[in-house]
């Protein structure tokens, strides 16, 4: 389970609450620009109503997963769709076949390559039976944000019981607060600009997995080598 999502959360709503704090104390806006000092709800929002809802199907069978993925939207539209989904299961993949049957299109898609520490490239080819047309397209992503208004992205994963997960898909944008001040200027020795934080639950997802025997016999084989392999290393 992923925790550190959580902690950041955690951060900026500390943060936040402490710049508001000082600037109702201080007051510190109206004096310095003249303008009214903006209200909590302005500056910070947690929207917890999910905008997408996923429920995935998983069958993992030698060394592949398929999957059935039924995905409900209901911003900016409502809409429903289906994909059928293929990827190998070993820790190298490079790749994943999809197939939407309500548009009647495929694609190959490969992994997130990461370039940097945070910056990722993932390329894709596919074909629309509908417009008979081929093409390919490449995104580069990040989960940080960039100047002005910043945002994180991510998901926390979180295990019920072995074959049912739920998977929460999140987002913050936020602007630091910023202080400034001067002496001789005409500006306040103290300014300061409250900034903004507004995050929001954006997608939740069932996915439910089953294994086949041969597929559990071999993460239990695979289990035991590390395990031996970790026991070797101690004891040299």
């Amino acid at each position: 389970m992923d925790i550190f999502p959580h902690y950041e959360l955690r951060c900026f709503h500390h943060l936040f609450y402490t710049v508001v704090r000082h600037q109702q104390i201080l007051k510190m806006d109206a004096g310095s620009n003249g303008e009214e000092p903006k209200s909590w709800d302005e500056l910070y929002s947690i929207d917890l109503m999910p905008s997408e809802l996923f429920l995935k199907f998983r069958e993992e069978l030698q060394g592949f997963r398929l999957g059935l993925n039924l995905e409900f939207y209901n911003a900016p539209m409502n809409e429903c769709q289906a994909k059928l989904v293929v990827k190998p299961l070993s820790n190298e993949r490079r790749w994943k076949f999809i197939y939407e049957p309500l548009h009647h299109d495929i694609r190959l898609v490969s992994k997130k390559i990461p370039l940097t520490k945070f910056l990722n490239l993932q390329v894709g080819i596919g074909h629309s039976f509908q417009l008979h047309a081929t093409g390919w397209k490449w995104k580069l992503t990040t989960c940080l944000g960039g100047d002005g208004i910043s945002r994180i992205r991510n998901k926390t994963s979180l295990g019920l019981f072995p074959g049912v997960d739920l998977k929460f898909g999140w987002r913050a944008d936020y602007v630091l607060p910023e202080f400034t001040g001067g002496v001789g200027t005409g500006e306040p020795l103290i300014n300061m600009n409250s900034g903004r934080l507004e995050a929001s639950l954006d997608r939740i997802e069932t996915i439910l997995t089953h294994r086949s025997s041969g597929d559990e016999m071999q993460d239990l084989e695979m289990e035991k080598h590390v395990n031996e392999t970790v026991k070797s290393d101690m004891e040299e």
